[in-house]
This record gives structure tokens, sequence and C-alpha cells, in this order.
């Protein structure tokens, strides 16, 4: 029965603590593939020159790829200054009034639904060890071994958008002229269904509803997509 609890447990912490880069990928995954089969389906719908969709398609996967890395690291490099600026507050709030933080998180645990007198032995003795790690985690909500990290969330963020943005490229080289633009889309919408039911799995909501919400989403992105294209290319 322990070894059972334990294993509980570890799988538990494994879910947890990869499931917010594993849901980071598949959304840049998801918007590489939206992005880049919009535009190469776009380029195609007024201009049918597999040197022009591709041109396009590459260019796409550039500068969505750099964007999302540039954004994601500014964004959660914000973030773990915010952390980290918590922090040393705390730091010197246990250091200056030690017993005040203390009644603090006693407090939080009553709130929690701990009888007073537990709620303090609780607080001190926790206090004990490493005061700031608990404060941290029971006040601000912060694990200070999982402050966010802004090269992984840029290198996912990037490498992700890369993998869906390839999916349309490949297709465009291998197919003929013919058949190129609906089965670009084609392919593109099946991959955003499987990425949408892998990201609803990832956040624990309902799968199916997840789907078809990606699925109506990318369907009216792709064929906007071309009506825009084929407009241009007559205009032009």
């Amino acid at each position: 029965m322990l070894r059972g609890l334990r294993d509980h447990l570890a799988s538990e912490r494994h879910r947890g603590g990869r499931g917010a880069w594993l849901r980071a990928a598949v959304l840049g995954a998801n918007d590489g593939l939206i992005s880049t089969a919009s535009l190469m389906v776009g380029v195609a719908a007024a201009d049918s020159s597999r040197t022009a969709i591709l041109v396009a398609g590459i260019a796409g996967l550039t500068a969505g790829a750099l964007s999302m890395a540039a954004g994601e690291y500014v964004s959660v490099s914000s973030q773990r200054d915010t952390e980290r600026a918590d922090l040393e507050t705390e730091r010197r709030e246990l250091d200056t009034a030690p017993d005040a933080e203390i009644a603090e998180l006693a407090m939080i645990y009553r709130k929690r639904g701990l009888e007073p007198a537990l709620a303090d032995q609780v607080a001190a003795a926790l206090s004990q060890q490493d005061p700031l790690r608990v404060h941290a985690r029971d006040e601000l909500g912060i694990d200070v071994d999982a402050l966010a990290n802004p090269i992984q969330a840029s290198l996912v963020s990037a490498a992700s958008f890369v993998v869906g943005a390839v999916v349309p490229i490949v297709v465009v080289v291998l197919v003929s002229a013919s058949l190129r633009v609906w089965l670009t889309m084609a392919i593109a919408l099946v991959g955003l269904v499987a990425l949408g039911a892998v990201g609803a799995r990832l956040g624990g909501a309902p799968v199916g509803r997840a789907s078809v919400r990606v699925l109506v989403g990318g369907a009216l992105a792709l064929l906007i997509s071309l009506g825009i294209g084929r407009l241009t290319g007559t205009a032009l």
C-alpha cells in the first residue's frame, strides 16, 4: 500500500512538473501550424508558384519562431523578476519581524480550516526548517525550486512553433499543384484537432469540446486566408 502511494505521488509530481512547458509546446505547435498554413494557403490562392508559396512559408516559420522566442523570453523574464522581488521582500520581513510572519502564516492555516492552536503549532514548526520556502509557498504561491525560466520558455516556444510550421511546408514540397491548397488545409485541420486533444488532456479539459473548438477556429482562419488570397490575386 505504501509503495502504491509513493508511486502515485511520484507520478503526480512528474505530470505537474512537466505540465506547464508541455502545454506551452502544444500551443506553440498549434500556432506554427495554423499561422503558417493560413499564410501559405493565402499565397497559393493568389500565386500558384511553388517558389512563392515556399518562400512565404519559410518566411512565416522564421518570423513566427523568432517572435515566439522573443515574446516568451520577455514575458517570462518579467514574471521571474516579479517572483524574485517578492521573495526578497519576504526574506527581509522574515529577518526583521519573524514573529509577525509566523502569525500571518498561522492565520492562513486557520482560514484553510485548522483549529487556532494547531495552526499556531504548524506555522511555528514549519518555520523552523526553511522559513522562506514555507512562507513563499503558502503566502505568495511561489515554489522556490520552480521559478520561471525564460530561456526554457523561449526555446520550447520557438522549437514547437517550428515543428508545427514545418508540416504545411512539407506538404507543399511533396504535393502537386492541383492538390496543394486543399491537402494543406486538410492536414492542417487534422493536426489542429490532434493538438487540441493533446492540449485538453494535459489541462484536464474535455477533449471533444476542445477539438471541435480548434477545428472550427482553424477552418475559419484557413477559409478567410483562402478568400483574401483569391481576392488579392484577382485584383493584382
